[in-house]
């Protein structure tokens, strides 16, 4: 009997179930001082299924867009908080928590959330466009390995030179290319299909899936007039969002971050596990702490209702290291 719990134990530390237990979520809130952990996984998940969410693969850092460098003079306009909620609050999209899936696509969603956005904010409010993730996980062959990781940074160019159709969620009407891959549940007490944690990268078509969209596939893309990289420099990230509305952003995701909760989240304990893009749509100060507003697409049942704080200019875990960005046409 010994030898079997022994042997449980022992699989538990290798498979990674020990981290969606009580006691390293307790542990986590002995050394966190700013951030709370909880239950955001179901203590059967399996490691590798969040690995396989993790998608900025390791070679991003070596696609480079070129830097755009803001006017420093403007920082001191810059307030203390901004939510772009609430600055552009006639943008839908800004509020919307997306759903990868059982898929590596963050380093497409992070894209496509950010883009959206911004089609809204420069035209003032009078376009509405929902890029599709679904599009460019399957057909930008640039990007990197589809559902296998990606490279944000490339996510940006190929908006430019090749455009992006409109797509909602999964099992949506919206637009040309819905995304095809199933919410699933990795959460607790849902009501969602169990995640698989196997993700597979659509096909590439060059035509809109949706027939009730009337839209034709090449009248559909829109198109990107710029893309640029953004200084690792907290003032200049707080400018480009400031003017010109949210950006990707790529970190290192820890095993403490997978129970993220509420607060402002400092890496205290676990092993790193892979990058991770999102969206920063905001920063502020919490209880004397600086924080980015971040917009992750792991549904809204994770996390404060699918988003983060994370400490702000000290590029915590690398936060501020891979700053993507662009303008519409």
């Amino acid at each position: 009997m010994k030898y079997f719990i022994l042997f449980a134990a022992l699989t538990a530390v290798c498979f990674g179930a020990d981290i969606f237990s009580d006691e390293f979520i307790n542990e986590i809130n002995k050394k966190a001082t700013t951030w709370k952990a909880g239950h955001n996984f179901h203590p059967d998940t399996n490691l590798k299924y969040i690995k396989n969410l993790l998608g900025v693969h390791s070679d991003s850092k070596h696609f480079k867009l070129p830097e755009l460098l803001h006017d420093s003079r403007d920082i001191k306009d810059l307030p203390e908080n901004f939510d772009a909620r609430e600055q552009w609050p006639d943008c839908p999209t800004l509020r919307e928590i997306r759903d990868q899936g059982s898929c590596g696509s963050c380093w497409a969603f992070g894209a496509v959330e950010a883009m959206s956005d911004r089609v809204c904010i420069h035209s003032n409010a009078t376009e509405h466009f929902h890029f599709s993730a679904e599009h460019l996980v399957s057909c930008c062959h640039t990007c990197g390995f589809g559902c296998n990781g990606g490279f944000p940074g490339s996510a940006w160019s190929y908006w430019v030179r090749k455009g992006i159709v409109s797509g909602g969620p999964y099992n949506s009407s919206i637009g040309c290319q819905p995304y095809e891959i199933a919410p699933c549940e990795h959460h607790v007490n849902g009501t969602r299909m169990p995640c698989s944690g196997e993700g597979h990268t659509p096909k590439c078509m060059n035509k809109c899936s949706n027939p009730a969209y009337k839209v034709d596939f090449k009248t559909d893309k829109h198109f990107g007039k710029s893309s640029y990289s953004v200084k690792r420099n907290e003032d200049q990230i707080r400018l480009e969002i400031f003017k010109n509305g949210p950006v990707e952003g790529a970190f290192t995701v820890y095993e403490d971050f997978v129970q993220y909760k509420s607060g402002v989240y400092q890496h205290v304990t676990g092993k790193a596990l892979g990058g991770h893009a999102i969206k920063i749509f905001g920063w502020g100060v919490e209880n004397g702490v600086k924080y980015w507003l971040i917009a992750n697409s792991w549904n809204s049942d994770w996390g404060d209702n699918g988003t983060f704080k994370i400490l702000r200019g000290e590029d915590h875990v690398g936060i501020e290291s891979e700053i993507s960005a662009g303008l519409p046409k």
